[in-house]
């Protein structure tokens, strides 16, 4: 029995909205065809996905397994897809993701000296989806900064960079020609992650600028920030003692792409002269 993907995408809605009234909706199908659906995907799988009772729908245990490896498995197919489109309208087509501050020019240059028929085009992604954009097949490879979640990814270590506090212009601290972190006790800290409940949170480095130029807290960037993001109301001071941020090349471990080897060594090669190379 071979999974069907449809059926699967079908449940990951299901499941996702525990409604099969909504699901159907969203899906632009009606309910009794995805009734019929679910039914033929337990019979295929030989496990009830879902208990139906007065009070709504949930997960059985084999539906949570299912929905555990559904995500990753529609991302696959999805990046198949996206990948086979991009061949069929020819082989010469490679997409690089990067990370604010991170310079892929000198190692788009190199590459493109040497395979002067690839069309080489850059994607911007932020911390929240640079796994997934690699995944899904959006982005061929990608400079990614830690933290990484390394499921599926092939990780290829490019350089470390220092870190600075951002701070307001008149923050106490600012005009200091360094700092290290016990400096920094007591202050309130923007991160990406750890908005709370009630908090829009931060997803892209401008978005902590206006946050620390306002002065609701402040920030450790990477070098590459500081030096290419400057503003009056801001200012950046080394921290010494700051752990490094960590730029790694990325891509999909399966992937066997002979232009994806290719700039990978291009990039390897121009890492070792530094991260503006």
């Amino acid at each position: 029995m071979d999974l069907d993907l449809r059926k699967v995408r079908y449940f990951a809605t299901v499941a996702e909205l525990l409604h099969f009234g909504r699901a159907a909706e969203r899906l632009h199908i009606a309910q009794p065809v995805l009734s019929r659906q679910i039914k033929a995907l337990e019979k295929d799988l030989g496990a009830a996905l879902f208990e139906r009772d007065s009070h709504g729908v949930t997960l059985t245990p084999a539906g949570r397994q299912l929905l555990d490896d559904a995500g990753s498995l529609l991302a696959a197919a999805d990046a198949t897809r996206r990948r086979v489109r991009r061949t069929a309208r020819g082989p010469g087509r490679l997409v690089v993701g990067f990370r604010a501050g991170v310079v892929v020019t000198p190692a788009v240059r190199a590459f493109g000296a040497a395979h002067p028929d690839v069309d080489v085009q850059t994607c911007r992604v932020e911390w929240d989806d640079q796994e997934r954009l690699i995944l899904d097949g959006t982005v061929d490879l990608a400079y990614v900064r830690t933290p990484i979640d390394g499921t599926g990814l092939k990780l290829v270590p490019l350089f470390g960079e220092a870190r600075l506090a951002m701070l307001p212009v008149d923050h106490r601290l600012a005009g200091k020609q360094e700092l290290v972190l016990a400096d920094l006790a007591g202050e309130t800290w923007l991160r990406y992650t750890d908005t709370g409940a009630d908090e829009v949170p931060i997803r892209v480095v401008e978005e902590k600028f206006e946050r620390v130029a306002s002065g609701a807290g402040i920030t450790l960037v990477p070098a590459s920030i500081a030096a290419q993001y400057s503003r009056s109301d801001i200012t950046y001071v080394p921290v010494t003692d700051a752990e490094p941020d960590r730029v790694f090349l990325a891509w999909e471990t399966s992937r066997r792409s002979p232009l994806v080897t290719a700039f990978a060594e291009a990039a390897r090669l121009l890492s070792r002269k530094g991260p503006g190379a």
